[in-house]
């Protein structure tokens, strides 16, 4: 097999391949020669402190943010100069840090917007199966339901629409426990069905339970590429990630209309 054949095969063997990328706001460049791969079917994930640039990194692979160098591949297809519509059109679902749902629209209607009058009903019988107490909010706006519950609706609005790579921002963030492992249930039984998933969260350790390999960005720069049973270690951890390593502080999980701050 010829080196240009074995690189088209690898490449088909990845959701995701980025290579020495370089992204920025403006003048302030944040992440610098980042490489890292996500396999067609499984779950990697992208830990860090805060300010890493793990968000930036998201939001480049989803097409909201132009990379200054580097390349991103997408299913083997070279994205960095396609509309972030067009990364849609592709497989990638981006489930953006704070609650990514249409907060003045009920349930039904936030699945409406994904999947279409034709697939409603079957969107809706998928998100029971998933988190069951969704269809009985389906008239219920989504701001006013509770954090986790918003959070819900975020991961099946991704889900219904059958992505190829998702991409999930701090999924567990202001969770109450019990709904932290409903969410990490279904990203795990996604990742079983062969859907790709790139996962940045803060409750590293818990992660690393559900993936086989890990990166951590550090001041917009990979210092760990490796096994999540290598990273596990609690020295290793708290090399890279410090206090945020371990454990989360105590959940608030309100509506939005109940919240104070």
């Amino acid at each position: 097999m010829s080196a240009r054949q074995t690189t088209a095969s690898a490449q088909q063997d990845h959701a995701l391949v980025i290579s020495d990328l370089d992204v920025g706001y403006g003048r302030t460049q944040v992440l610098r020669g980042v490489s890292l791969t996500v396999p067609a079917a499984g779950m990697v994930a992208l830990l860090g402190p805060n300010g890493a640039g793990k968000t930036t990194l998201l939001r480049a692979v989803s097409g909201f943010l132009p990379p200054t160098a580097g390349s991103i591949q997408v299913l083997g297809r070279d994205v960095e100069k396609l509309p972030p519509y067009k990364r849609f059109g592709l497989g990638v679902c981006h489930v953006p840090e704070g609650r990514g749902v249409f907060k003045s629209l009920t349930v039904k209607e936030n699945l409406l917007m994904q999947v279409g009058p034709k697939r409603l009903d079957e969107a809706i019988e998928q998100a029971g199966a998933v988190f069951p107490v969704l269809p009985s909010r389906l008239e219920q706006r989504a701001g006013s339901m509770s954090g986790g519950q918003q959070q819900m609706l975020a991961m099946v609005a991704a889900y219904v629409r059958d992505p190829r790579l998702i991409l999930v921002d701090e999924a567990s963030l202001g969770l109450a426990p019990i709904v932290v492992n409903e969410i990490f249930e279904f990203l795990a039984r996604l990742a079983a069905t062969g859907t790709a998933l790139l996962v940045v969260d803060q409750f590293a350790t818990r992660v690393l339970d559900l993936v086989s390999s890990a990166y951590v960005l550090r001041q917009g720069e990979i210092v760990f590429a490796g096994s999540a049973e290598q990273l596990a270690g609690e020295d290793l951890l708290s090399t890279y990630m410090g206090s945020a390593s371990s454990t989360q502080p105590p959940p608030v999980d309100l509506p939005d209309n109940e919240r104070t701050s």
